[in-house]
């Protein structure tokens, strides 16, 4: 998932503390946050000053995790990625779902540096915050299968559709799962499972063609035995 889409949702959880007053400042943080992260898009440098500036004011949770947004967006993935798990395990971190969408963030930046393990462990801890969240366990599940983590990979993608059965990319990233563990009639099955959900999906017509090149492979082996 999109690091600045996903932070569309943290306005949404700035911590409230249950006054008045408390409401106010709650809703003055997250118009603030919400302009600081708006503004990554198109003038990082920016918005990683105006974090600093927040910052400074009192190094509230919302300019921390805008500095560490901005970061990556200029290219400091990790140094962001960091700081955004920092956050989340911070006494000021907020609620469990802030963070949960701390720890999902940085995932999704190791994942931009392609490292994988420390994306997983990431959303790891996302997951315990917030169990069973179909995108978290997709997320994971693509993670695992970068390491070659199989059985885990299928173990969130299994999890996922036991929920979701409809949920075409799911099926799609099990057929390849199935596919690297050989158990081609699985992947072949999954694979008609994600076209029935987007039958023009073109990942999911390459992962058939590996599917179906795997099964006549296997098929030629058997009769020459």
């Amino acid at each position: 998932m999109a690091l600045i889409a996903m932070t569309a949702a943290a306005v949404m959880f700035l911590q409230n503390t249950g006054t008045v007053a408390g409401a106010e400042i709650a809703a003055n943080e997250a118009r603030r946050l919400e302009t600081c992260v708006a503004k990554i898009e198109t003038a990082p440098s920016e918005a990683y000053e105006d974090g600093l500036a927040w910052t400074f004011e009192g190094n509230r949770p919302g300019a921390r995790q805008c500095t560490a947004l901005a970061l990556i967006a200029l290219g400091n993935v990790e140094e962001g990625a960091i700081r955004l798990e920092r956050l989340a395990t911070a006494v000021d971190g907020g609620t469990m779902e802030q963070r949960a969408l701390y720890f999902a963030q940085a995932g999704n930046a190791w994942m931009q540096i392609g490292a994988a393990e420390a994306a997983a462990v990431a959303f790891t801890e996302a997951l315990k915050l917030m169990p069973a969240t179909p995108e978290l366990l997709l997320d994971r599940a693509s993670a695992h299968m970068l390491i070659d983590r199989w059985s885990e990979a299928k173990s969130d993608l299994d999890r996922l559709i036991a929920d979701a059965p409809e949920d075409g990319l799911a099926h799609q990233m099990r057929a390849e799962v199935f596919l690297n563990l050989g158990d081609y009639d699985a992947a072949m099955r999954d694979v008609q499972a994600a076209m029935a959900a987007d039958p023009k999906n073109i990942d999911t017509l390459l992962v058939r063609g590996r599917v179906r090149e795997a099964i006549r492979l296997k098929t030629e082996a058997g009769q020459r035995e």
